[in-house]
Order: structure tokens, then sequence, then C-alpha cells
């Protein structure tokens, strides 16, 4: 798997925010089923920064209800937060 199916996109958020000032981790929309290993080199080739550790979960998705009365339910995905190197930064620019 290359590092762009690997990573879908970076989550920013006001926890995600909280975590990059704080303890310099990032978290990371990333493919089903890429391992951790996968997403620690694809953010090393991708961002060119140092990866100490990476913590992955799977997210269910939420039931949704839009303008009808039949529920569905909104996509399962994986999130990856990732511990970068205190010399390491990701612009989100």
């Amino acid at each position: 798997m290359n590092s762009f199916a690997a990573i879908k996109t970076i989550r920013v958020t006001e926890k995600g925010t909280r975590q990059s000032d704080q303890w310099n981790q990032y978290t990371v929309v990333a493919d089903p089923r890429a391992n951790k290993r996968q997403i620690r080199q694809a953010v090393q080739e991708l961002f060119k920064v140092k990866v100490i550790k990476v913590n992955t979960l799977n997210v269910r998705g939420k039931a949704r209800r839009r303008r009808t009365p039949m529920a569905g339910n909104a996509p399962n995905w994986k999130k990856a937060i990732v511990t970068l190197a205190k010399e390491d930064k990701i612009r989100l620019t």
C-alpha cells in the first residue's frame, strides 16, 4: 500500500489542536486496511518527520437520518494518533 492510499487526511479539531500543542500528537484518518507500520512509514514519507509512536482505533459509523423516516449509517473509519519527535511539527496551512 502506498503512502497516499494509507493516509487519507489529518483531522483538525479542538482536541487535536490541544494534542499537537501539548504532546506533539496529530490525528490522522487512515485506510482501514493499513497497519501501524504502514501508517508510520506514510507519515514519515509524506511530511518528512520522525514518528515516535502510532496508536490506532476503529471508529464505528453513527446512525444518521436525513429528512426521511429510514435511518442510514455513516461509514466506519480508522483513526490513528501519531506522536512525533519533539523537534518535528506538521504544518497545517
